[in-house]
């Protein structure tokens, strides 16, 4: 995903060559983020506008940026979660900058583009979890990536909050939220695959229900009676939810893995109780 994405990003940079030069449409317009975001709805602008640059060195420094931290980070977070992540991060910190252009545009001006936020969060997540790490500046001198955090966030969070035109015309608030956004990536553990992201239970009302019945079916499939086998009085007490949870779940997760030839007897008995807690639903 991260070279689709350098190739998109480039892609989008020549067409809004080809514009400038023979087509001159408005779509920059709309796809900028700008304070109508927020006055008139324009909420897709916060995706959009990472997609667009304003020079050579900027799409140029974006895409370095993304393949020397980027692969890394995917690898780690995975394709779904690397896209939440970058995008994630783009869309904090363009809801920072938006906000102060609304209220400040004689600071912040009226349009912002760029990848810049989202690149931003890659990094702040590619040094939490790889903090001993080296960037080597400008391709020549090592330097810490902890450190080079410190004074990149040091720096956006100056320029946020002393919006001098000395600060070379950059969208320093949008990279100061996607940093932001990076480190509470890590920090609160999204990063780890096992970790649900909070949205993800959203709609799981049904697919709930859904893994329910497919346990059933499991569980009858998979059980085999023993002769002879009593329950025990205390998985008889158990609620059927909690005795699934704590007693089933890693036994399905055992015949996935390894077959229904790698259970034990102990097994079969607990898989034979739980189909009889079932037919009694």
């Amino acid at each position: 995903m991260t070279t689709i994405l350098m190739v998109v990003l480039t892609l989008v940079f020549v067409v809004q060559c080809v514009n400038d030069v023979y087509l001159q449409s408005f779509f920059e317009r709309w796809l900028a983020l700008t304070p109508e975001c927020f006055t008139r709805g324009y909420v897709w602008q916060l995706f959009t506008f990472q997609f667009l640059h304003g020079g050579l060195g900027h799409i140029a420094g974006n895409l370095l940026c993304l393949w020397f931290f980027g692969r890394f980070v995917e690898n780690v977070l995975g394709k779904k979660r690397f896209l939440v992540a970058y995008f994630g991060c783009g869309v904090v910190g363009g809801i920072l900058q938006g906000l102060l252009m609304t209220f400040f545009p004689g600071h912040f001006g009226m349009f912002t583009y760029g990848a810049s936020a989202g690149v931003a969060g890659i990094f702040a997540i590619f040094t939490l979890l790889l903090p001993t790490s080296e960037v080597r500046l400008y391709f020549v001198l090592p330097v810490p990536a902890m450190l080079l955090l410190w004074v990149f966030g040091g720096i956006s969070l100056f320029f946020t909050l002393v919006p001098s035109p000395r600060g070379g015309g950059i969208a320093h608030a949008a990279h100061l939220g996607g940093i932001l956004a990076g480190i509470a990536w890590v920090k609160l553990g999204w990063h780890r695959d096992f970790i649900r992201l909070p949205w993800e239970g959203w709609f799981n009302g049904r697919r709930l229900r859904e893994r329910r019945e497919r346990k059933r079916d499991l569980i009858r499939a998979t059980s085999i009676k023993i002769p002879g086998f009593k329950r025990q009085e205390d998985s008889e007490n158990v609620p059927s939810e909690e005795f699934i949870s704590r007693q089933v779940d890693p036994i399905l997760d055992k015949i996935s893995q390894h077959g229904i030839q790698s259970l034990t007897e102990k097994e079969k008995k607990i898989l034979e109780a739980a189909r009889n807690k079932m037919a009694k639903r």
